[in-house]
């Protein structure tokens, strides 16, 4: 009976929807303990203050959130250097983000229960998110402008929220004008040095040629003169208020709102009020650059980068594999030469990302790259322009990542195919390359939309050979901007993947940069999703446009 059973296959059909469901329960955990570590990363969470002393200490009085707990069996805790009674059957430990780094010098603190005196939440405390030195806890004082009281006590609250929205309307100002129309300057007087570069190694610096480089400088200089006097008194105007908070051992700061991004009491907060603090802090994620060395701030910078990144890739490796698998399946002979290529290009496909890298930095960027330098811009010298790691040359060491996904989908399709329909299309008088185009390739859209989906993906997620062509910690400007030729591919940029790499193995404060790594990798998982939503949309409309020739 159990013989025939096993012949039946009935044993392995059961052992492989086994494994499917495993597979699919451990993939859905680990998205789930992303999306909810990512997602209540942007929560106000309750400040406490606590009495806290330990044994030949005096005590002391924290202020922070709970972060973390943490739950030692005694023999564990006596084994790390704890000292335990015989009572105490467990070590419990509390991770706080008592922020006030400039002051303690530290983030983060572990306490342990058993020292707690007393615990309360008190409506007044207050967390400040700060542009540097992070967060600052502690009680609102007074606000101050030019150095004199202007509130305090209950009125200190209302006049410092409206000083805060004023402030960051002047903050938003003076961003516009340094990135914005000061940034368009400095491109403009680089364009300049480099033009007259390029006119003395051509021997074409003549009077009629100053003349007009040093008008054009003349006029950049009027605009700059002009905008640095609108930031010299934006600057004067956000610099004038300030707030005064005393921490818990009755230190009072002046914290000036130039460096404040928003204040807020979380334990006087109602439900509607803690949404709504969500929705900006949500919103700040996704619009916003970073700061404090990534572990704060918004990502904006390394969402547009991939995706940038991947829309390029996707336009230069779609045409190149589909070119490619139409050769190897309509024209090529059919031969030893032929398999030999199907199996180099599924070879490709297994070659480690970190090849792909090494070969895009050697080829691409080194050997390429050096020579267009040389070619077109030689008054750039000895700075590179497509010399060195940027936009284009991760994009196409991607493409080459991908190309074989690309290759291998888009022949698949090509094969299903009936050969009755470019027999029949011939009949009537159409030519190959008729038949090809007007035929067999709308209806093998489909298949290249897999492949193109499948190459999204991969591409999307890479990260080694990133490192290698293009991708940089922190980008300075965008690659696409006002300024011409608008699309820069000669720029590094950010990627949200060495995103994740770098705020979590490379940050310097990682306990502040941990809840990051969470947000950031389900906003990656969520644009690699949307991305090949809109493939599979466009996919399955092919399919159902041309699934009456396939019948």
């Amino acid at each position: 009976m159990m013989k025939s059973w096993f012949k039946s296959g009935t044993p392995w059909i059961w052992l492989n929807a086994a494994a499917v469901s495993t597979c699919l329960i451990m993939v859905v955990g680990v998205l789930g303990l992303i999306a909810v570590r990512g997602s209540i990363h942007f929560w106000p969470g309750m400040i406490a203050q606590i009495n806290y002393q330990e044994p030949e200490n005096p005590a002391q009085t924290l202020v922070g959130e709970k972060i973390e707990t943490s739950i030692m069996p005694s023999a564990m805790a006596k084994s790390s250097g704890f000292v335990m009674t015989d009572s105490e059957d467990s070590l419990v430990q509390y991770q706080m983000k008592v922020g006030n780094r400039d002051i303690n010098g530290a983030d983060f603190r572990w306490i342990q229960e058993r020292y707690i005196k007393d615990l309360t939440y008190p409506n007044e405390l207050m967390v400040v998110e700060r542009r540097e030195w992070g967060n600052f806890y502690g009680r609102l004082v007074a606000v101050k402008s030019s150095g004199q009281v202007i509130a305090s006590g209950e009125q200190a609250l209302p006049v410092a929220q409206e000083k805060l929205a004023a402030a960051l309307v002047v903050f938003k100002q003076i961003a516009h004008l340094e990135k914005k129309e000061i940034g368009a300057i400095n491109y403009g007087l680089e364009r300049l040095r480099l033009k007259q570069r390029s006119l003395e190694l051509k021997n074409s610096w003549t009077d009629a040629a100053k003349a007009e480089v040093a008008a054009e400088k003349a006029a950049y200089d009027v605009d700059y003169k002009k905008y640095q006097a609108q930031l010299a008194e934006l600057y004067q105007k956000i610099r004038a208020d300030s707030l005064v908070l005393k921490t818990e051992s009755g230190v009072e700061q002046n914290i000036p709102l130039a460096k404040v991004v928003r204040f807020f009491q979380p334990n006087a907060m109602g439900v509607f009020a803690k949404i709504g603090h969500y929705g900006s802090k949500v919103v700040e994620f996704l619009a916003d650059d970073p700061r404090e060395a990534n572990t704060e701030g918004g990502i904006f910078p390394a969402i547009f980068g991939t995706i940038l990144m991947v829309m390029i890739m996707a336009v230069i490796v779609t045409p190149f594999g589909v070119v490619a698998a139409v050769y190897l399946r309509e024209y090529a002979k059919q031969g030893f030469t032929t398999r030999l290529i199907r199996i180099a290009v599924n070879n490709l496909a297994g070659v480690p990302s970190v090849v792909y890298g090494v070969f895009g930095l050697g080829f691409f960027v080194y050997i390429l790259g050096g020579n267009i330098d040389q070619l077109f811009y030689p008054e750039s010298a000895p700075a590179p322009v497509f010399g060195t790691p940027g936009l284009m040359w991760a994009s196409i060491t991607l493409a080459l990542l991908t190309l074989p996904v690309v290759i291998v989908s888009t022949e698949e399709g090509l094969a299903r195919i009936p050969k009755s329909i470019r027999e029949g299309s011939l009949a009537l008088g159409a030519t190959k390359i008729e038949t090809l185009w007007r035929t067999v390739l709308p209806m093998a859209s489909p298949a290249m939309m897999t492949g193109l989906i499948l190459a999204v993906a991969r591409a999307a997620g890479e990260v080694a050979p990133l490192m290698l062509v293009g991708v940089v910690k922190l980008a300075p400007t965008l690659p696409l901007d006002g300024n011409f030729p608008f699309l820069h591919l000669d720029r590094k940029f950010m990627h949200l993947g060495f995103h994740i790499y770098d705020v979590g193995f490379q940050s310097p404060n990682v306990e502040a940069a941990r809840p990051l790594v969470y947000a950031t990798s389900l906003l990656l998982v969520l644009v690699i999703v949307g991305l090949n939503l809109a493939a599979i949309l466009i996919r399955n409309h092919l399919r159902e446009k041309y699934r009456a020739l396939e019948g």
